[in-house]
C-alpha cells in the first residue's frame, strides 16, 4: 500500500483525526466508551511498523492503553464482531459498482500447540504444505476492472474453519468457546455460506471466483447454480465432465429394462472423462495464446482452449465418501490452459457456467482474478496485523480478523485518497483541549 505505517515512536495519547472520522459510524457497535476506546488504540497499534502486532506488542508501543484492556475488548467486552462486518461492508457495498466479482479463498496461519480454536496439522496453501496452522477462509470484493493493475477492492468476510477433529471435540470446543450450533463444514461449504453472506449484506457481485480448492467440490458449484450466480473456478485435472453430445444420448436413451427384483435400475449417464483426458484430446489449433494482464514483469500471457462440457462427478474429499457417479450438471465451460510453446510451466482447468457466447478472452480473465485475494493477504498481514492474533477463543479471533479488515479498508480508503491524506502519511494526532 502506499498509505505509510505509524513510526512506533510516534504512537501518540489521542487519536489520528482520519481515523477518528472513519470510525463515528461504528461507535454505536460498541456501547461503553472504554470499548470504543480500546478498540481505536488496538486500529492505531495495527498501523504501526511493529513486526508483530499483539495485544502485548500494542499495548507497549501505543500510549494509552494496556495490555488488559486490548485482551478485554477482543475477549469479554460486549460487542459483535459479525454486526461490525455487516456495516463496513454495507458501507463498502454502497460505493461500489454493482457487477463486481466476489473471489473466495483461504490463508493458513501457523501456530504452536493444540489450545488455539481450530489449530490442527493440516494442510495449508500458505504453507505449500502440511503444517500445524489455522484457516481462514474468505471472502474479497473485486470491482469488474480485470484490466486494471489497481481495481478497487476490499475484503467482505472471514471465517474459521473447524477441522472436524475440533468439531467433534466437546471439551476443547468449550475452552474455546465455540458456538454450541456450529456443527463440521467443508471449506466449500463455508465459502458458500460466505456468498450468501456477501448477497445479504449488499454486496454487488455478478461472478464468483475461487480455486481448485472449491470448484473440484461439485456441491459448491452446484451450491452456486441455485442461488444463481456465474462462476469460474479452477478444478483439478481428475475434474469428472461429460460431452453434450453424449449426455444427449443418454437422455434420449431408452431406460433399462426393470426384471421386477429389487430397486429398478437407474438410467445410465454419458461417459464421464477427466478434465485432463479432454485437454489431451484437443489438436493445436484449438489452443490460442492470450494475454489477460501487464504484470510487474511484462505481459501475462499462456494458452488456452475453451470445449462445452457438463460437469460430473465430485470429489470425495470434498464433496464426501458417497459423492455420486451418476451426477450430470448444466451444461458449462471447460476451460483450459498450458504453457506457451518453449517455456515450462504447469497446466490448469477450471470449470464455468459463463453463457455460451462468452469470449475466450473473457473466460480467461475472470480466471485469472484471484491475485486480488493474494494481495490483500500480503498486505493485511504485513500491515494489518491478519494473521498475528494470539488468544485462543473463537469470537477473539473473529474480533481481531473483523478489526482487521476494518483496518485494511480505512488503509484502502486512505490510498484512494478519500480522506485527503497529506503527503508522507497520517495528519498528526490533535491533543484534546
Amino acid at each position: 500500500m502506499a498509505t505509510k505505517s505509524i513510526p512506533m515512536t510516534k504512537a501518540a495519547p489521542v487519536a489520528l483525526p482520519e481515523l477518528e472520522a472513519f470510525l463515528k459510524p461504528y461507535a454505536h457497535l460498541f456501547e461503553r466508551e472504554p470499548t470504543r476506546r480500546s478498540v481505536e488504540r488496538y486500529l492505531t497499534g495495527l498501523f504501526t511498523d511493529l513486526g508483530h502486532k499483539t495485544c502485548d506488542t500494542i499495548a507497549q508501543t501505543v500510549a494509552g492503553t494496556s495490555t488488559q484492556r486490548l485482551h478485554h475488548m477482543l475477549a469479554d467486552a460486549e460487542w459483535d464482531s459479525g454486526s461490525l462486518d455487516e456495516l463496513r461492508v454495507r458501507r463498502q457495498a454502497a460505493e461500489s459498482p454493482e457487477a463486481g466479482i466476489l473471489i473466495l479463498d483461504d490463508t493458513g496461519q501457523v501456530k504452536q500447540g493444540r489450545c488455539s480454536v481450530g489449530v490442527a496439522r493440516q494442510y495449508s496453501g500458505t504453507l505449500g504444505k502440511v503444517g500445524n496452522c489455522q484457516v481462514i477462509v474468505t471472502a474479497e470484493y473485486m470491482a469488474d476492472a480485470l484490466d486494471s493493475s489497481t481495481p478497487l477492492h476490499w475484503p467482505v468476510a472471514a471465517r474459521l474453519y473447524l477441522p472436524e477433529s475440533w468439531a467433534n471435540d466437546a471439551e476443547r470446543r468449550r475452552k474455546a468457546h465455540v458456538p454450541e450450533d456450529l456443527s463440521f463444514r467443508q471449506k466449500p461449504q463455508i465459502a458458500l455460506d460466505l456468498v450468501k453472506r456477501a448477497r445479504d449484506w449488499g454486496v454487488g457481485f455478478r461472478y464468483v471466483v475461487a480455486d481448485a480448492g472449491y470448484g473440484d467440490s461439485t456441491g459448491f458449484v452446484a451450491g452456486l447454480e441455485e442461488l444463481p450466480v456465474l462462476y469460474v473456478c479452477g478444478v483439478e485435472s481428475t475434474f469428472g465432465v461429460r460431452k453434450p453430445e453424449e449426455v444427449q444420448a443418454a437422455e434420449a436413451a431408452p431406460p433399462p429394462k426393470y426384471k421386477g427384483n429389487g430397486r429398478p435400475p437407474l438410467p445410465r449417464p454419458a461417459p464421464l472423462y477427466k478434465a485432463k483426458e479432454i485437454a489431451e484430446t484437443l489438436e493445436d489449433k484449438a489452443w490460442q495464446t492470450v494475454t489477460w494482464r501487464e504484470g510487474t514483469k511484462g505481459s501475462l500471457s499462456k494458452q488456452f482452449a475453451a470445449v462445452r462440457m457438463h460437469w460430473g462427478k465430485g470429489n470425495p474429499a470434498l464433496d464426501g465418501p458417497k459423492v455420486s457417479s451418476m451426477a450430470t450438471g448444466p451444461e458449462g465451460w471447460l476451460l483450459l490452459e498450458r504453457p506457451l510453446p518453449g517455456e515450462d510451466g504447469d497446466c490448469k482447468w477450471y470449470y464455468s457456467n459463463l453463457p455460451a457466447d462468452t469470449s475466450l478472452e473473457r473466460l480467461v480473465a475472470l480466471a485469472h482474478a484471484r491475485w486480488v485475494i493474494e494481495q490483500f493477504y500480503r498486505e493485511a498481514k504485513g500491515e494489518c496485523g491478519f494473521d498475528n492474533y494470539q488468544g485462543r477463543s473463537w469470537h477473539g479471533l473473529h474480533r481481531h480478523l473483523a478489526l482487521s479488515m476494518l483496518s485494511y479498508t480505512f488503509l484502502m480508503q486512505q490510498r484512494a485518497g478519500d480522506s485527503r491524506q497529506p503527503e508522507g502519511g497520517f495528519s498528526p494526532p490533535q491533543a484534546s483541549s
